[in-house]
């Protein structure tokens, strides 16, 4: 039980930080009180300024709205840590024009940081080697932040959606989370009009807007989202059955392929077959050649036509040695 009174509000405001709304029986568990007392712990609050909203029924509670200024934004030493090292990487992320509002924002919260947790976000700053931004389609991140809120809020949400194929519309979803998948931002969502789980390129949406109407909790399709959305975006994909002869014994194959590459079958002490499957002709034919052995492709013929092309402009390349070298 919180009996200081400074701390149990510092403690609730913490709580009301977080964009969702708090049944007072919640709070009043949470900060081990009577419901009374979170009552008047609120009051307190909205005459320090924060405004505190309470809204009524089985959906309903306390939430903290947005005011005219921002009051101070309470962390723990956790959270403190989290959004440091968050902000060092979000550079990484295909989020559009990103990068220097991070560093703005890290350099306000490193100055206002503890020594202590100064330390330990240098410490994981200094260990940290973050991967080459890759091309990928970029994401408003006025968008994103809009589709973050309905998903913490449970709150419906509108927007319209442009499609693989070009076709537009719009569509009122129940959000459940936002998945980060293959360097992309991926909505997973209910959708209403459809009566089904549906997911969302994040790129592809525009114009989100929350409806401002709670919602009921409803059972995600499969507990774990990240799990659901790549296994559906894999499902989805085309998908190439191999089958190929290698130059090779199937033990120094298997050695050169390592890991799960499929089945391989020895014909004799020099050959053997390896079937597979993958859902690029590009992956193929790179493992391929990068075995260092002659071949054949039985199957796909799109693997077998890749690799023609390939070999044309690999010999298109070489030609070009043969002619004089341009001025510079």
């Amino acid at each position: 039980m919180t009996t200081d009174t400074p701390a149990r509000l510092l403690k609730l405001l913490s709580l009301l930080q977080t964009p969702r709304e708090w049944p007072g029986s919640e709070l009043a568990g949470r900060l081990g009180v009577t419901a009374r007392t979170i009552r008047r712990d609120v009051d307190r609050l909205r005459e320090l300024g924060y405004p505190v909203e309470a809204t009524m029924g089985p959906l309903g509670g306390y939430r903290l709205a947005a005011g005219a200024a921002m009051p101070p934004l309470l962390l723990d030493d956790e959270e403190a840590v989290a959004v440091a090292v968050g902000l060092r990487t979000a550079a990484g992320h295909p989020v559009e024009g990103i990068e220097e509002a991070s560093v703005r924002a890290l350099a306000k919260l490193e100055q206002v940081l503890p020594s202590r947790l100064r330390h330990r976000v240098g410490a994981l700053g200094a260990a940290m080697v973050p991967m080459p931004a890759a091309s990928g389609p970029a994401v408003d991140p006025e968008q994103l932040t809009v589709l973050a809120a309905a998903v913490a809020g449970r709150e419906g949400l509108r927007f319209a959606y442009r499609a693989a194929d070009g076709r537009a519309s719009r569509r009122l979803v129940e959000p459940y989370r936002l998945v980060v998948a293959g360097r992309r931002w991926y909505l997973l969502a209910y959708d209403d009009e459809r009566a089904d789980w549906r997911i969302f390129r994040v790129d592809r949406i525009d114009a989100a807007q929350r409806t401002g109407v709670r919602l009921a909790p409803r059972e995600p399709p499969e507990p774990d989202a990240a799990a659901y959305v790549i296994g559906r975006l894999h499902s989805l994909a085309p998908t190439y059955e191999t089958l190929v002869t290698l130059r090779l014994p199937a033990e120094e194959a298997a050695r050169r392929l390592g890991g799960a590459v499929g089945a391989i079958e020895s014909l004799d002490e020099h050959r053997c077959l390896l079937r597979g499957s993958a859902d690029t002709l590009e992956w193929s034919a790179s493992r391929l050649l990068m075995l260092g052995c002659e071949f054949e492709v039985h199957r796909p013929s799109e693997l077998v036509t890749y690799l023609r092309d390939l070999g044309a402009r690999a010999l298109r390349a070489t030609a070009s040695q043969e002619s004089a070298a341009p001025e510079k």
